[in-house]
């Protein structure tokens, strides 16, 4: 059975500096990705700026994951949205692209309650044929998604674990200490991630991994192997870049890191924006310092 344990990278989507998909350079993170020992792949998230992409655009995009990957790591496709039929019809549509879990995060600007978002994930989870991995991100949602509801909905049969982002590592031993065995714990924040595993998490869906895949891939295999000593000094080494990832709101300073790398245009989509050129010294020297060696720099 496919598994989540370890380290996912939640990747972005490159632009072409028209705008449009540069899927030639998302075959090629994809590809690298692979290559560098990447648990997992989650396609369409944040990250991912999904919410600007259109219907067929998400379509693309997961498409071309999956095609890339092939089978040699799990993929996840994001399906969010504040309309629940909404939410549930992308996540059919993401099943039949061939993807392995669905990730979906809290609906966002409504403000649900807690009985809403139970019947929100509910639906979400009825429409998939595949296994559905929650998403807490109230910074993005502005809805804290509690430990009740989500063993509530961890009871459910096609919910299958929570990527964990509140910034709580307390919430997450609630979750953890009432979980059952099969409903994995993620953790959604690079920083937290070696934190949450002690406690008792099952690995990270990251943003430096479009970075430094090898290296997160490092900590958080370190810390699931009880190696705690190491993926410890890891995450020191890496702290730099994990803090300089959120300068700014991601994934403009990710983009803008992997640009420097000549890996693909420095392009966002509108309302995001390039990340502020005054902060980029300080990210490229968190990327040679973690060992990152940049082209004509």
């Amino acid at each position: 059975m496919k598994t989540l344990r370890g380290c996912g990278t939640a990747i972005v989507t490159p632009f072409q500096d028209d705008g449009g998909l540069d899927i030639p350079a998302l075959r090629s993170l994809v590809e690298w990705q692979i290559e560098e020992g990447i648990d997992s792949l989650v396609a369409c998230g944040s990250t991912g700026e999904a919410q600007t992409l259109s219907p067929d655009e998400r379509e693309t995009v997961v498409a071309t994951v999956v095609e890339v990957a092939a089978g040699r790591v799990p993929i996840m496709a994001g399906a969010t949205d504040n309309d629940t039929s909404r939410a549930a019809d992308e996540t059919r549509r993401m099943c039949a692209l061939g993807v392995d879990f669905i990730l979906s995060a809290g609906p966002y600007y409504n403000k649900p309650t807690q009985e809403g978002l139970f019947r929100h994930f509910s639906a979400v989870a009825d429409a998939a044929t595949v296994p559905v991995c929650l998403y807490n991100v109230p910074g993005r949602s502005a809805v804290n998604i509690l430990p009740e509801t989500v063993l509530r909905l961890a009871a459910h049969a096609n919910i299958c674990g929570i990527k964990e982002a509140s910034g709580s590592v307390e919430q997450a031993m609630h979750i953890i200490q009432g979980r059952p065995d099969d409903f994995w714990v993620l953790s959604g924040e690079d920083a937290l991630a070696v934190a949450l595993i002690v406690v008792g998490a099952d690995g990270l869906v990251s943003v430096a991994s479009n970075e430094v895949p090898a290296l997160m891939q490092w900590m958080v295999g370190s810390a699931l192997d009880g190696n705690f000593g190491e993926s410890t000094h890891l995450l020191y080494r890496l702290l730099p870049l994990l803090e300089a990832n959120f300068v700014e709101t991601n994934p403009a300073p990710v983009k803008a890191a992997l640009a420097a790398m000549g890996r693909i245009h420095n392009v966002l989509r509108l309302p995001l924006v390039a990340m502020t050129e005054a902060r980029l010294p300080a990210l490229l020297d968190a990327l040679r310092r973690a060992g990152v060696e940049l082209p004509n720099r």
